[in-house]
């Protein structure tokens, strides 16, 4: 990988390129250019050439690349090309959503356990998954080697949630909590409020006129 700054827009296509990718590769298909892979993902040749560029050179001129080659070569990058070990911690409507959703497995992340306080909860599963006292949380991430943990807790408990993980040594979090977290910088964080994306998208929704010049870019 070349030494430079990558946004992280081209990280998400990555991901999008690979999910592309990775169902042309099932039907088949051994070789694609990059007009193909924009066509596929709403984006630009340019762009496509652009975003692979950044970790080196996949295809070949008037050729193209070749599919499965190139899908390896970005799940590499991604780090999807070896599993994770994952924990849910809050197992309410949201929680069990994300339990029931299978996207995650189908890329190589797999969702162990579940955790939470409401011992009406502990004992039961959660879509095959054991449903744990929060207290076990520490433990089981040592004994189960989990990388990452999913906070989906409601907003005043996620902080304490976060630091709880952050003293177990994971690596990453996924919070769906309405609150962002401060942790050490050995924890990456992704925050994921779905509310501000919906004011975001009713935003767009009502200044269509407006933004039709180009005026919100990301």
């Amino acid at each position: 990988m070349k030494t430079q700054k990558i946004p992280e827009a081209t990280i998400t296509r990555l991901s999008v390129y690979s999910r592309f990718l990775s169902v042309v590769e099932a039907s088949g298909i051994n070789s694609i250019s990059s007009g193909e892979i924009a066509e596929g993902t709403g984006g630009t040749p340019a762009q496509v050439r652009k975003d692979l560029a950044y970790f080196g050179d996949f295809g070949t001129r008037g050729v193209g690349y070749n599919v499965p080659s190139l899908n390896e070569a970005i799940k590499e990058i991604l780090g999807v090309d070896k599993p994770w070990r994952m924990v849910l911690v809050g197992a309410g409507n949201l929680g069990s959503a994300l339990a029931h959703y299978s996207g995650f497995r189908n890329r190589g992340f797999e969702i162990m356990a579940a955790f939470d306080n409401d011992i009406r909860k502990v004992g039961m599963t959660l879509s095959g998954l054991p449903i744990l006292p929060i207290g076990d949380m520490a433990a089981y991430i040592a004994e189960h080697d989990i990388q990452i943990a999913i906070i989906t807790v409601p907003g005043p408990a996620a902080q304490d949630i976060g630091d709880e993980l952050a003293d177990t040594g994971i690596s990453g979090i996924l919070n769906f909590s309405p609150t962002t977290l401060s942790m050490p910088d050995r924890v990456s964080v992704r925050n994921i409020d779905l509310t501000v994306n919906l004011e975001v998208l009713s935003f767009i929704i009502t200044n269509r006129d407006f933004l039709a010049g180009g005026d919100l870019v990301e």
